[in-house]
């Protein structure tokens, strides 16, 4: 379904975002904007700003940005139509007619076809759970210290005797052998046909809005393999979802979310009473997984299998989370048990109890695996396997707490292994720069950046203030892609907050938000003198652009080629200075 940017426009401006923000966050009006804890992340001090003007909210501290559209996307834990509908029946709006893409009708009618198999399938599966002829199933089942009501939650199934009694049930009831082969319920192989699951326990893949999208199922006894998962199909694809996503959609005020590796980890500890727990798809954590548990907390849990495989699994996933700024924590559970073993022998307080390791804890950990710390060769590896990781660490108070422990381990001083860590081991209390960082990080971060791209974000966010006239800038002014996108967007009509939901990528969207909303201060002929002067630099530095280019270019040209260049160039040197000197 989509909707046309009119009615989006409508929607936004209706749905202040004030307002709906107010509903889940206590804001106080500071200036122009209003203030509050962000609600996607702990803090104690207000770092989450909403901006009414601009219909658009951003977080300094976690740097969650988007329009009102994405908070009640991240908030309710929501897709974007979903979301929309929530706004629109919020403010009584009403939904359009949808436009469609071409062929959407067709595959519309394929996608809601292989959905409704994939109902009924999961239906059939249960239902012959209950049968004397699947007891072994409903007797492991059993076994794995499951009961009947959880058994129920999750519609868990067994699959029939024989090879293709869920294909016959699924044809007797109107879908072709074509349909169930493109679910992956059936296999058509040397012109036989029969089910895809035989001799297993089924667990159905539900997303969060409640449709099945495949099956995994679990062999008994020694078959191989010990777990099967449906292929990806056009309603299913491993790398985009997590096992039990129907039942985070519904929990809210989470702090962290567990991923475990397996089916029956989350199955089990849900029944014992752990509450936001999901799992990956039979794949290993995929960036849009990290990204979708992102929506339901704030911080992830790692709560892999404790043999080599889940460690080794471990280390992956917390590369993942890195990469995406998402806070994450390991869960070590005793005796190389994994987590549906231990809960069941130890119960739900003894889960409570433990204490997950930060991503630093846990990789310090494993880098002293199979060294021996009490010689000098086993010393040195650990302390330069530690220095890898102990690099990307940004706060010095955190860095200082390791270093602190490394000398402790080690025995070497505190200035070689900040040397090896790549920092100054001089730098005087961590605690007063670690403060002084945040409050200055935006400021810090532009420090950095080039004039032009300094100017350039100036401009943007003037542009998305209408505090300037946009006839005087052009979208190609703009030399990173993202600033053109926004120029082109702004200079077009578009609103902030319809820029905003423009931008899927979420890192994009962060950066869009934090430009717009760091808008220069001033009266009116200060901020027409910012103007002037960030243009000014935008030019000198296209300028100074196509002179590098043509004095690359100079050497492979001749004749009158060459002598065309050289005058071009002259040219171009001569305003670049007659710049210069009127900005001096």
């Amino acid at each position: 379904m989509r909707f046309s940017p009119q009615w989006l426009d409508e929607l936004r401006a209706r749905a202040d975002i004030v307002s709906v923000v107010s509903q889940h966050v206590q804001l106080k009006q500071r200036g122009r904007r209003y203030w509050g804890l962000c609600p996607f992340h702990g803090e104690k001090t207000a770092s989450f700003s909403v901006d009414p003007d601009r219909q658009m909210y951003y977080c300094f501290g976690c740097k969650a940005g988007g329009s009102v559209i994405q908070f009640v996307m991240d908030i309710e834990h929501l897709e974007f139509v979903d979301a929309v509908k929530r706004l629109a029946e919020q403010v009584h709006l009403e939904l359009p007619q949808a436009t469609y893409e071409p062929d959407y009708e067709r595959r519309k009618s394929e996608r809601e076809r292989l959905l409704s198999a994939n109902v009924e399938a999961a239906r059939f599966y249960h239902a012959q759970l209950w049968k004397q002829e699947s007891a072994q199933v409903l007797s492991y089942l059993h076994g794995r210290g499951l009961d009947d009501g959880t058994i129920v939650k999750f519609g868990l199934g067994a699959t029939p005797p024989g090879w293709d009694g869920a294909t016959r049930y699924l044809l007797d009831k109107g879908y072709t052998v074509e349909e169930l082969v493109r679910a992956c319920i059936t296999v058509q192989r040397d012109g036989k046909t029969y089910d895809m699951f035989r001799a297993r326990a089924i667990f159905p893949i539900i997303d969060a809005r409640g449709s099945v999208l495949g099956f995994g199922g679990r062999a008994l006894g020694d078959a191989k393999p010990k777990y099967l998962n449906s292929s990806d199909t056009p309603v299913f694809n491993k790398r985009l979802g997590v096992y039990a996503a129907n039942l985070l959609r519904k929990q809210h005020g989470l702090r962290r979310v567990i991923l475990v590796e397996g089916y029956m980890d989350v199955v089990s500890l849900v029944q014992h009473g752990v509450a936001g727990v999901a799992a990956t798809l039979g794949t290993s954590l995929t960036v849009e997984q990290a990204r979708l548990l992102k929506r339901y907390a704030p911080e992830v849990w790692v709560a892999y299998d404790g043999d080599a495989a889940g460690q080794h699994a471990i280390e992956r996933a917390l590369d993942i989370f890195d990469a995406e700024g998402i806070p994450a924590r390991v869960l070590v559970f005793p005796d190389g048990l994994d987590p549906d073993e231990f809960i069941r022998r130890d119960g739900l307080e003894a889960f409570e109890q433990l204490t997950p390791l930060s991503a630093i804890d846990y990789r310090m950990r494993r880098a002293a695996q199979g060294l021996d710390l009490a010689t000098p060769e086993g010393r040195m590896r650990y302390a330069m396997a530690c220095a890898v990781f102990l690099k990307k660490v940004s706060e010095p108070v955190e860095l200082d707490s390791y270093i602190q422990r490394l000398m402790i381990e080690t025995g070497f001083p505190r200035e070689v292994l900040m040397q090896q860590v790549g920092r100054s081991a001089a730098a005087p209390n961590p605690a007063e720069q670690s403060i002084r960082r945040r409050e200055r990080a935006q400021q810090d971060q532009q420090d950095f950046l080039p004039d032009h791209v300094k100017a350039e974000q100036s401009i943007l966010s003037l542009l998305s203030s209408g505090r300037m006239d946009a006839s005087l800038v052009r979208a190609q002014d703009f030399t990173l892609p993202l600033h053109r996108q926004m120029a082109q967007a702004l200079l077009e009509g578009q609103t902030p907050s319809a820029l905003l939901d423009a931008i899927e990528d979420e890192a994009q969207r962060a950066q869009a938000a934090q430009i717009m909303q760091s808008e220069p201060q001033g009266e009116e002929d200060v901020t027409l003198q910012i103007v002037s002067d960030c243009l000014d630099r935008m030019r000198r530095h296209r300028l100074q652009a196509k002179i590098d280019e043509l004095q690359a270019e100079l050497p492979s040209l001749q004749g009158d080629a060459r002598r065309d260049a050289l005058s071009q160039l002259m040219e171009m040197e001569g305003m670049l200075r007659a710049k210069a000197g009127r900005k001096g």
